[in-house]
């Protein structure tokens, strides 16, 4: 005579639960979405704004400079705004805008499909096939492409472009990336 184990539930299926959540990832709503970008935006515009105002308030007293020098002398002669002491400044901004940008979007992206704003918002990035987060080259797509069409009027149609996407409401950056950003 044996004695009787009680009979256990099944245990859930690692990868029964991967299914289930790959299959419940819904685009996020646009109003999530946007408050989370506008987020990021600021969190990021205002660190490189405090690596720039310095650079551009240097690059600002280096032209003002050149054009004192330029009024003693009495003649006419042409200041150049852009020379190599500006062009540096400039280039030191623009590289502290890739560098942070790097750290706060695309670093966090690939790591946990989030950033700051999209954590405190209750969205995610996801990968368009696996429904995980996106790989470092991916997620660096992604924030390039959104940065480079945000310097550019583009930038607008390229975050307008999700409200007439279908199925994943997907701007042109995650379209590069092959991802979406679920609620």
């Amino acid at each position: 005579q044996q004695p009787v184990t009680p009979w256990k539930p099944p245990v859930d299926d690692p990868f029964q639960q991967l299914a289930r959540a790959q299959a419940a990832a819904r685009p996020a709503g646009l109003g999530k979405r946007l408050a989370a970008r506008l987020l990021d935006t600021v969190v990021l515009g205002a660190l490189v704004g405090a690596v720039g105002f310095p650079l551009a308030t240097r690059a600002l007293d280096h032209v003002d400079r050149k054009i004192d020098a330029a009024k003693q002398t009495g003649e006419t002669v042409t200041v150049w705004l852009l020379d190599s002491t500006t062009a540096g400044l400039l280039g030191a901004v623009v590289a502290a805008f890739l560098v942070l940008g790097f750290l706060l979007e695309a670093l966090p992206t690939a790591k946990w499909g989030r950033t700051l704003g999209k954590r405190l918002c209750g969205v995610e990035v996801r990968d368009i096939e696996s429904h995980g987060p996106p790989t470092v080259k991916a997620a660096l797509r992604r924030w390039l492409v959104y940065g480079v069409l945000g310097l550019l009027v583009v930038g607008v149609v390229n975050v307008l472009w999700c409200l007439i996407d279908r199925p994943w409401r997907q701007c042109w950056h995650d379209k590069a990336a092959r991802t979406f950003v679920a609620g």
